[in-house]
């Protein structure tokens, strides 16, 4: 879709509920990411980008419990109709290696989050961990967006039209960065702790 085409369908009435919808299905099934329409919609509303932000952030992660659900009562049948078998063999490989932490970079990177959605349902993953998991990586993703369109307003277009890619990948090393320096000190304390 085009970007003059994608604004006109921002200035539409029903702009928020396909956005909310479009974001809970792209956490389940859908390939098509609603960050473009975010990005449309907070620039043509700059005072109310953050508030799409964390309306993005919610209805992905409904639609990841959703998902998380179809994984835990379906299992891999359903994720085999939805991508090849290597991919999900390769996605558990990561998935048992990380484990929330998979959920965590899926949800922030333009990894697919639907396959670790269902998959830490198929997995069993505990629901609290998969929630706070989502809820810091999709937040981290959608309201940073908002963030920076409120900041920056028509001035960060072109960089969000050209470099999104690029700026989702560096967002995602930084959160992951941050977040294993934040596990290194609490793992550290706790060595120090059972020294003393």
């Amino acid at each position: 879709m085009e970007w003059a085409s994608l604004e006109k369908f921002a200035e539409s009435e029903w702009s928020l509920v396909i956005l909310g919808i479009m974001t809970f299905f792209e956490s389940v099934f859908s390939p098509l990411p609603p960050d473009p329409l975010l990005i449309a919609m907070a620039l043509l509303s700059p005072n109310q980008a953050i508030l799409f932000g964390v309306i993005c952030t919610i209805f992905s992660v409904l639609g990841a419990v959703f998902g998380y659900g179809l994984g835990k009562w379906f299992g891999k049948p359903l994720l085999s109709k939805m991508i090849s078998e290597s991919l999900i063999d390769k996605s558990e490989g990561f998935f048992n290696r990380y484990g929330v932490w998979a959920i965590l970079i899926a949800a922030f990177t333009p990894i697919p989050y639907k396959v670790f959605a269902i998959l830490s349902g198929i997995l069993q993953l505990n629901m609290k961990k998969f929630l706070i998991a989502s809820l810091i990586g999709r937040g981290g993703r959608f309201i940073t967006l908002g963030v920076l369109i409120a900041i920056f307003g028509d001035d960060i277009r072109g960089f969000l039209e050209n470099e999104f890619q690029t700026l989702t990948i560096l967002g995602g090393a930084f959160l992951v960065l941050t977040l294993v320096g934040i596990w290194a000190y609490v793992w550290l304390k706790s060595r120090n702790t059972q020294i003393d």
